[in-house]
């Protein structure tokens, strides 16, 4: 710790917990023994931060939030599972982020430059990538992926296991219960998807010609009477060399390898052999 670094009287830092330079904690957080804080974190007032947690650099974590906490599985036996995330995040107000379990892989990821707005939760064995959002209340349940530059709006709830795919857009209050296609717009109760997030695509440099392609692949596999497996067999052939098609082509195949559309429930032995290698094993998280 260095004299650069603020911490605030009342916060209670955990002999073992390593903070990095610059790094600001405000009033009555606490930061337990096996923590490590990237440089110029700041971390506000009520900040509970526990577990195996690893923070790199330059976060914003508002007041009240909640990482690291214990699994919200009935098999967690007090296992030093994980919690790592990146660089460059906001996290609100009441946010909860526990983390993993040993069947699950044992580590609950957090890209970089992700917001995650108030009373957003994450659950364990997430697996975020970078320049995510997360609106007010979304609720992640535990095994879910999600690609980057993903935006999820208020309100929403994803299933265990579930898929939501890079640049997907999720309307508010839409449940989750199969995997979510990437560059897609999905909304509604029963949630359906509705179109290409032609918007989100754009915002992200994807050039326009790319975006028409995926919306003639749109309008083959949504709005025609052709059976799925056709209509990718299709595109697989007449788009090979656009990559966005295959990327959402090659999405929708892996859902239908999963039970009930999602694809990450095949991979649940997988994830029980890494979640062993990598905490009963003593094998370090990459």
């Amino acid at each position: 710790m260095t004299m650069s670094t603020k911490i605030h009287p009342t916060a209670v830092i955990t002999p073992g917990a390593e903070i990095g330079v610059d790094v600001e904690i405000g009033p009555y957080s606490v930061v337990g023994a096996h923590v490590r804080i990237g440089d110029r974190t700041k971390i506000g007032p009520q900040v509970a931060i526990d577990g195996v947690t690893w923070i790199g650099e330059d976060n914003l974590i508002v007041g009240q939030a909640g990482l690291g906490g214990p699994p919200q599985d009935l098999s967690y036996k007090g296992e030093p599972t994980q919690l790592k995330i990146g660089d460059r995040n906001t996290i609100r107000e009441f946010v909860t982020i526990n983390r993993g379990t040993v069947k699950g892989g044992g580590i609950t990821q957090i890209g970089s430059d992700c917001l995650l707005m108030a009373c957003s939760h994450v659950a364990h064995d997430c697996d975020l990538r970078d320049r995510i959002i997360l609106a007010n209340n979304v609720l992640l349940a535990g095994h879910v992926f999600v690609g980057e530059n993903a935006n999820i709006s208020g309100g929403s709830a994803a299933h265990h296991f579930v898929t939501i795919g890079a640049f997907a857009y999720v309307g508010g209050m839409t449940r989750m219960v199969q995997d979510v296609p990437p560059y897609m717009i999905l909304e509604g109760h029963p949630s359906r998807v509705r179109g290409v997030n032609k918007i989100g695509l754009q915002r992200g440099g994807h050039e326009s010609a790319a975006i028409e392609e995926l919306e003639t692949a749109f309008r083959r596999i949504y709005r025609t009477g052709n059976t799925r497996r056709q209509t990718l067999d299709e595109l697989n052939r007449e788009f090979a060399s656009s990559k966005l098609v295959m990327n959402l082509v090659h999405a929708l195949e892996d859902t239908e390898k999963g039970a009930k559309g999602r694809f990450r429930e095949s991979r649940r032995e997988e994830f029980v052999r890494l979640g062993h290698e990598r905490i009963l094993s003593g094998v370090a998280a990459r």
